[in-house]
């Protein structure tokens, strides 16, 4: 059976969140944001352990008032982030324990559910490379740099990604080390598996799996949260 780790990265100071802390420790009824994270990766049986990067400064902090004080067994390492996301999501692959198959998700995305992380697992053992996502609900359009549309895309044809972003442990290790060598700069981590020609595939995800980025986004995750069981798990 295989072994399988997840990363989460919270390592982003969420500047648009416009508040004095890092966004993935505001509350949400009264728990932090980080919390409802780790315990979703927490409460499912496939994963053996997590990997929580963070900024330097708040490795205690994670560690004392989230990991300790609500029982995060499954913690085997908090480590430092780095510049970029991707030195960030590097740092915490090299403290997994060996694994086979290993999720990044982001610390900011709270209302992950269980299906859509096993389905994760599963795809990355069959494809080597996954992410799940869904169709956006609004018209995407080509804009100009004069403020013109250009063209209308095609709905169908398009996939809003989320994370976890899942993948064989060998596979992403050495695309990310191999894309930071040579100084290539990806916005998310399916990109450098990509770049270096491994295909990725798309599952379907859920739209309550928001990334909490802006004030408003908190008003909606406390509206999700009545109508889900991640608070209790």
């Amino acid at each position: 059976m295989s072994k399988v780790s997840a990363v989460i990265v919270a390592a982003g100071k969420g500047t648009r969140m416009k508040a004095d802390i890092n966004k993935q420790f505001l509350n949400i009824k009264g728990k932090p944001i980080l919390y409802y994270t780790l315990k979703a990766f927490e409460a499912c049986e496939l994963v053996d352990e997590i990997v929580l990067v963070t900024a330097k400064d708040k490795k205690q902090y994670c560690m004392d008032e989230i990991v300790k004080k609500y029982g995060i067994n499954k913690i085997s390492a908090v480590v430092e982030g780095g510049k970029e996301r991707q030195h960030s999501v590097f740092n915490g692959l090299k403290a997994v324990k060996k694994s086979d198959v290993v999720l990044i998700h982001d610390g900011a995305r709270p209302f992950v559910d269980r299906s859509t992380i096993e389905e994760g697992i599963i795809n990355a053992e069959k494809y080597g490379a996954c992410t799940c996502g869904v169709k956006p609900k609004d018209t995407i359009k080509y804009v100009d740099q004069n403020g013109f549309s250009i063209d209308t895309l095609d709905r169908n044809s398009l996939f809003q990604v989320q994370t976890p972003q899942c993948f064989k442990y060998d596979l992403i290790l050495a695309c990310h080390e191999k894309g930071i060598n040579e100084g290539i700069t990806v916005t998310d981590d399916t990109s450098v598996v990509e770049h270096y020609g491994h295909k990725v595939y798309l599952y379907e995800g859920n739209y309550d799996n928001i990334k909490i980025t802006t004030p408003e986004d908190l008003i909606i995750g406390e509206r999700i949260l009545e109508h889900l069981s991640v608070d209790v798990l």
